[in-house]
């Protein structure tokens, strides 16, 4: 069985959801999901290679500054290209 967030999805809910689709979705408000911008346009992922030794740390670096990875990881690059 399917599930969203834990929650296991009935044949109710694919219903309303067509209905809901069906009825037309307000576009205005569609374009407002998504992620808050990071920086002065468009994020990119840049994959980057890192060793476990080093992960582990960043993984408890970030976990004590109380922020994620990714956070931790531009604040790094922004200090370096600085």
């Amino acid at each position: 069985m399917e599930t969203i967030k834990g929650k296991p999805v009935t044949d109710a809910d694919i219903q309303d959801w067509a209905d809901e689709a069906e009825r037309g979705y307000d576009v205005e408000q569609l374009r407002k999901r998504g992620r808050k911008p990071i920086g002065d346009g468009p994020a990119q992922v840049v994959p980057v290679r890192i060793d476990a030794t080093l992960l582990a740390a960043l993984t408890e670096r970030a976990e004590r500054d109380h922020v994620s990875r990714s956070e931790a990881i531009r604040a790094a690059i922004r200090s370096y290209v600085a």
